[in-house]
């Protein structure tokens, strides 16, 4: 989010890209995968390349374990990279998070000269997050940011996205179920089936959603 949001100020186009989205099972196509991310983040420069969880995707080259297709896939991430600070004109930052920096290649680490510690965020800037996270969203009289805040002590940005996420799909679990039932009960009277319900039948979200989302949600 931090990230998105510099590049938002900046005027910047964004690119997030991490470790499953630019791997693959066959090999060489991950190599594929890195040209084209800074083949694209050039051609709609100005933009930022995000990689998150770079640990995940740039760590320790000297890993005994890792395969060959994986150091491939770093080094060619390491040549685009250099390719970018080699063209003055060349208008793409990129930037890396991470939580465990000291498992990073020292090659990473040279590339990335400025390095800023983000704290998790307390109570009152969590109930800021989610108020903007769910800014769009239809929700009841009964949600209370600061009382959701209060309960996600330890969550990032990023946890509080996935916790809003998981609440989101208890409406529309709710509604699929129904029809699942209304669809076996006509079916067993001999019935046609009743229509399928749209977005304006999913009901807002309540604060037992988040309460449940919670329990679910990993930090």
């Amino acid at each position: 989010m931090l990230a998105k949001a510099v590049a938002t100020e900046a005027g910047a186009n964004f690119i997030n890209i991490s470790m499953s989205s630019i791997t693959s099972k066959w090999f060489g196509e991950g190599e594929k995968y890195v040209k084209a991310v800074f083949s694209l983040a050039s051609k709609i420069a100005p933009s930022v390349v995000f990689v998150d969880e770079v640990d995940s995707m740039l760590g320790r080259r000297e890993n005994p374990g890792e395969h060959e297709a994986m150091r491939k896939m770093k080094n060619e991430f390491m040549v685009n990279w250099d390719g970018l600070r080699t063209k003055d004109t060349e208008r793409v930052l990129v930037l890396a998070a991470t939580n465990r920096p000291f498992d990073l290649d020292e090659a990473v680490i040279r590339r990335l000269p400025r390095r800023l510690m983000v704290n998790l965020p307390d109570a009152a800037n969590r109930a800021k997050i989610l108020k903007v996270i769910l800014a769009k969203e239809d929700l009841s009289a009964d949600v209370d940011f600061d009382a959701i805040a209060s309960m996600t002590d330890g969550y990032s940005g990023s946890d509080l996205k996935n916790l809003c996420v998981t609440a989101a799909h208890l409406p529309i679990k709710e509604i699929l179920e129904k029809e699942k039932k209304e669809r076996a009960t006509a079916l067993a009277e001999g019935k046609p089936p009743p229509a399928l319900r749209g977005s304006d039948d999913i009901r807002p979200l309540r604060m037992e959603d988040f309460k449940l989302a919670h329990e679910r949600v990993e930090v």
